[in-house]
């Protein structure tokens, strides 16, 4: 199994587990576990954006995305301790 086909197959659970999340906080409408959702976001947009730098398409939206999730891993940080 190489590299690509792993990255493949953890963006697909880790897209299931943000679907998951963020349909948990819509339903109950108990924002807690916003930054959980906010840490497997930024781990999702990672994924993306090597999935793409890996593709050698080191253009524009690779680095967008591992740029993206790095202000979301910052954004999950900040809820984490100031929540």
């Amino acid at each position: 199994m190489g590299v690509r086909t792993m990255l493949k197959i953890s963006k697909v659970i880790i897209a299931i587990i943000v679907i998951g999340f963020s349909s948990y906080l819509l339903i109950t409408k108990n924002f807690e576990l916003m930054p959980y959702l906010m840490l497997f976001l930024a781990i999702l947009m990672l994924v993306t954006g090597l999935i793409e730098y890996q593709r050698n398409r080191k253009g524009f939206w690779g680095y967008l995305s591992i740029l993206v999730s790095l202000f979301i891993l910052f954004v999950s940080i900040r809820g984490f301790f100031f929540n």
